[in-house]
């Protein structure tokens, strides 16, 4: 479990990492993926109010609790970033700030459905991996046509990077900027701990970091 105070010592290295590839601009989100409500709280007492989760049940568990831990007087920003299950939109849809992981139509409907009007990142799948998430790049205008046509707010676009060297990375982060040019559409959600330098020289408005600001997720 990280204290504040580490926290706010991690989150320091970090801003120096991003200032050094050009990103003093990009917001933090923070993944809590793994780690306890403590976290979340210290997370909030460091001064993160943009938080990231993978799972509806972690973030409803999380968004309950916190409320009710010392020095946290208000709910942070929720970030859904997961694989989204449409049948638990449902039990999230009054907390969640960002949908960041919307990569087909049926989830653009269901969000529609649940909170009307809801901002939303079309993700798109730029490393060709099953099982991570993501439209094909083929399909993102049609997607972000859709969204809109249910009334979403389509703010921008989100990918997971391809493992490997920048070398490896950037291609991917390269099409999704070239995407989101394109539609017009403003926030690039791309980045984690790893690959963070190339993200942000490649146009990312957001990273999603855990590890650099938490250490080692708990097993």
């Amino acid at each position: 479990m990280s204290s504040a105070a580490e926290v706010v010592d991690r989150l320091g290295a970090l801003r120096e990492r991003l200032s050094r590839a050009g990103g003093d601009h990009v917001k933090v989100v923070a993944v809590t993926k793994g780690f306890g409500p403590e976290t979340v709280a210290a997370a909030m007492e460091a001064g993160l109010a943009d938080l990231g989760e993978n799972y509806a049940q972690d973030l409803l568990a999380k968004a309950t609790e916190l409320p009710a831990r010392p020095g946290v007087s208000h709910q942070p920003r929720w970030h859904f970033i997961g694989r989204l299950q449409r049948n638990k939109i449902r039990k999230i849809a009054g907390l969640v700030h960002l949908w960041q992981s919307v990569d087909r139509p049926e989830l653009a409907t269901e969000i529609a459905r649940r909170a009307p009007g809801a901002r939303v990142l079309v993700q798109v799948d730029v490393a060709g991996i099953g099982g991570r998430g993501g439209c094909p790049p083929d399909d993102t205008a049609e997607l972000v046509g859709r969204c809109r046509e249910e009334g979403l707010e389509v703010a921008g676009l989100m990918a997971v990077g391809a493992p490997g060297t920048p070398a490896q990375v950037r291609p991917g982060f390269r099409l999704l900027a070239s995407q989101a040019h394109d539609l017009g559409l403003v926030e690039l959600s791309m980045g984690m701990t790893a690959d963070i330098e190339v993200a942000v020289e490649e146009g990312a408005t957001m990273v999603r970091v855990g590890t650099a600001l938490f250490g080692p997720r708990p097993s």
